[in-house]
């Protein structure tokens, strides 16, 4: 009976046993604590709470609703694109720091006009020959730049281009540069889009002062150049 006793009032039994604020708060209920005398232990216990009592924390996105979890997804695309684009557009500043006219994006790689110039002659059947390339016509000493990144595979004399800049790009095409006056780079070496190669001049088989521009193809097919470089934003 008096084991009965202890059972049925355990809790009773044990406060009476305890004589402590903490020992009691323990045993007791949150209601019950929340009705003891408020004291300063008692006090401090009522302010620990936890689990389910807690409040979500506000910067954790699966506590948001699922409309707001939206938005966050959406701001952090957002971020994203805003950093890429920051990416491209230094990519085409830095095509047009050494004095490039224009500057484009085709894909990850920027392409930039060679030379400013008027066209004078175009791709394909000419004075019973064939045309392989494109002139520009320049004044002598106009810069001509390097289409895009690529290798310098050759820079030298070349028969009927007087001297000549061939670069191999990253897609293994490759740009010719012909009847140049002078070239600023040499054989093995790497240039950037936008770096100045050469200048215009009137060396070889030449009625003029003009850049003539070949784009072969990674087998070496020579291709015309001009719906290849209006395909990547450049057009003369």
């Amino acid at each position: 009976m008096a084991a009965g006793a202890v059972v049925a009032g355990g809790q009773t039994a044990a406060t009476t046993f305890f004589d402590s604020a903490h020992a009691v708060a323990a045993l007791q209920p949150v209601a019950q604590v929340k009705d003891a005398p408020a004291d300063a232990t008692t006090a401090s216990l009522e302010g620990a709470i936890g689990g389910d009592q807690l409040l979500p924390d506000p910067l954790a996105v699966d506590a948001l609703d699922p409309a707001s979890q939206v938005d966050v997804q959406n701001l952090a695309k957002a971020v994203d694109i805003g950093r890429e684009l920051a990416q491209q557009a230094a990519k085409v500043e830095a095509a047009l720091a050494g004095g490039a006219p224009e500057a484009f994006l085709y894909g990850e790689s920027v392409y930039v006009m060679p030379a400013v110039g008027h066209l004078t002659s175009l791709f394909g059947s000419r004075w019973g020959t064939s045309h392989q390339g494109i002139d520009i016509a320049g004044p002598i000493g106009t810069p001509i730049y390097a289409l895009t990144d690529g290798v310098v595979e050759e820079a030298g004399p070349a028969t009927g281009f007087g001297l000549w800049v061939v670069l191999r790009h990253t897609d293994g095409t490759q740009s010719v540069y012909g009847h140049v006056n002078r070239m600023f780079v040499d054989e093995g070496e790497r240039v950037k889009a936008g770096e100045k190669i050469a200048e215009i001049g009137n060396r070889g088989y030449s009625t003029g002062p003009h850049l003539h521009l070949e784009i072969w193809s990674a087998d070496g097919t020579k291709i015309n150049p001009s719906p290849w470089l209006r395909k990547r934003g450049i057009e003369y």
